[in-house]
């Protein structure tokens, strides 16, 4: 590897927006209003000309309340949805517009990890028949012993018994199945890893130990994770950057320690202030009045600008921009850069 792909980005989004229809087909789209016929569409605007950056070796959660484009962000990296709009670079190659067959090389060093591990797992194939298939799609030239090694040689890594691959899906709990599904994202040697809320589904007592073992794979094999979570204690213990989402857009991005030591945005500077602490001089708690618009019917300007206390005239007309700040963080909110807020 180059000075130079060491310096540029693993992964560059830009300008990334989704829509999905809520309109139907065509037929369902016309409608008579006044006497004419109209055609009439809708959708739901999930994703809102997201920008980010992810560099080799790191791991950037992005967080926002449920519904905010977090997992739309994610799907959308892995081409399992097509944009609307923007580009989705990958070393420098765009590839949310390549054809199936062209993205195939990219699948073996992009792999995913799903939310719910009792739905990404095959009901009909053993957990080796797991294992093997994606071995065998991006190494076809390999004979069955180099497959049943390399199967071997992944499930020891992240603790799966030997005598497990005999077995299916359902003989095991959620915590098991979650190691499979990570030891079937790591057969095929990836180098990027989207982790789709991958512990969320998990009893506590084994959120840690999943949590260990991707961080443990992060070292030992050089990973770069994008790993979407709604979990700010998880996102302090895991990540090294954090990019914070809200209806659909990215209000504030920041090294971890940064975010959490002064976050800015106002949205972010609420979040903080749910997190359960013990100390006597944590933040006071910022209660956010008003409810989350509707993703079909966008506000103009700010999308939060119904619930920021800091919001004027400008927040309602214009869309803020995200800038850089004197702490290294990027924010995305008029009242930062007017030295309103600090």
């Amino acid at each position: 590897m180059s000075v130079a792909d060491a310096a540029s980005p693993l992964l560059e989004i830009r300008g990334l927006e989704k829509h999905f229809s809520l309109s139907g087909d065509f037929l369902e789209q016309l409608q008579f209003q006044g006497g004419r016929l109209v055609r009439r569409q809708e959708y739901v605007h999930a994703i809102n000309g997201v920008d980010l950056e992810i560099q080799r070796g790191e791991a950037l959660c992005v967080v926002g309340e449920s519904g905010c484009g977090k997992s739309t962000v994610a799907r959308t990296v892995m081409g399992l949805l097509r944009p609307s709009a923007g580009e989705i670079r990958y070393q420098g190659q765009r590839i949310d517009d390549l054809s199936t067959q062209a993205l195939l090389p990219y699948r073996r060093r992009m792999q995913m990890i799903f939310q719910n591990p009792y739905a990404s797992l095959n009901p009909r194939m053993t957990i080796q028949q797991t294992l093997e298939e994606p071995i065998r799609l991006h190494h076809p030239d390999w004979n069955r012993q180099a497959v049943e090694e390399k199967v071997q040689e992944v499930m020891t890594s992240v603790g799966i018994a030997s005598d497990w691959g005999t077995r299916y899906g359902h003989e095991f709990s959620g915590g098991q199945r979650q190691r499979i599904a990570i030891a079937r994202a790591l057969a095929v040697d990836p180098e990027f890893i989207v982790a789709d809320e991958p512990i969320s589904a998990l009893d506590v007592s084994i959120q840690a130990q999943v949590l260990n073992l991707l961080m443990e794979a992060r070292h030992e094999r050089q990973l770069t994770y994008l790993f979407i979570t709604h979990d700010l204690a998880v996102v302090e213990h895991f990540g090294t950057r954090v990019a914070v989402m809200y209806l659909g857009r990215v209000c504030e991005i920041a090294d971890t320690a940064t975010l959490f030591s002064r976050p800015r945005h106002p949205y972010t500077q609420a979040l903080m202030s749910a997190i359960p602490r013990l100390e006597d001089d944590r933040p006071q708690h910022i209660r956010l009045e008003g409810e989350v618009p509707t993703p079909v019917h966008l506000p103009a300007g700010c999308v939060f600008h119904g619930r920021c206390a800091h919001a004027d005239e400008r927040c309602r007309r214009e869309i803020p921009s995200l800038i850089a700040t004197d702490d290294g963080s990027r924010v995305a909110c008029h009242a930062v850069e007017e030295g309103r807020l600090d």
